[in-house]
């Protein structure tokens, strides 16, 4: 199957469409050519509105991180933005809910076989964070954004850009001087 052919399979699904409060409407982003993945939590509610990943003031916060103007995060040339939940949850007190289950375990596969093999996968917050690095469910966010290094090559976690990354950034200003220069070179490296 092609990328362009499961595409258009994903966005036709509706395994989970009675538990969508506005229905289901999966935003995906992929190539043949994406040798970055972000792999996130599921899009909010602007995001479902304008059907592109990360359409929202941390999609910009992202690529800011990443080193990369917001076009280009958007390009699947060079990105594949591929959530734990494609399709928007719905709200819950504090937030989004949760990404939902099915999602994940039906589709991620199918699209890593798509993929070229020395891609770099972002783990953006604790769903991705849990779901690909299963030996550190104890841990923190911050121990795995600290120990880094030990996922490197292929998988780095980072937190989620939301507005709360700024609480985040403030507490821990390391991030910024060291974990975002080594971000934007592997990306670097990837996307030239």
């Amino acid at each position: 199957m092609s990328a362009r052919a499961l595409k258009r399979e994903i966005r036709g699904c509706t395994l989970c469409a009675e538990h969508l409060p506005l229905g289901p409407k999966p935003i995906v982003q992929f190539s043949e050519t994406s040798r970055v993945v972000v792999i996130g939590q599921a899009p909010g509610r602007i995001t479902h509105q304008t059907g592109l990943a990360f359409d929202d003031k941390s999609g910009h916060r992202l690529a800011e991180w990443l080193g990369v103007d917001f076009d280009t995060l958007h390009d699947p040339a060079h990105f594949a933005i591929v959530s734990m939940g494609f399709c928007y949850p719905g709200k819950a007190s504090g937030g989004d809910k949760p990404p939902r289950p099915e999602c994940a375990p039906t589709w991620h596969e199918r699209v890593w076989h798509e993929l070229p093999a020395d891609r770099l996968t972002l783990l953006v917050g604790t769903y991705a964070q849990r779901a690909y690095l299963p030996e550190t469910k104890s841990w923190t966010m911050l121990e795995r954004i600290r120990r880094r290094r030990d996922f490197l090559p292929h998988i780095l976690p980072l937190p989620h850009p939301a507005w709360r990354s700024t609480l985040f950034m403030r507490d821990n200003p390391w991030f910024e001087a060291e974990v975002l220069p080594a971000l934007r070179r592997e990306v670097a490296q990837r996307i030239r």
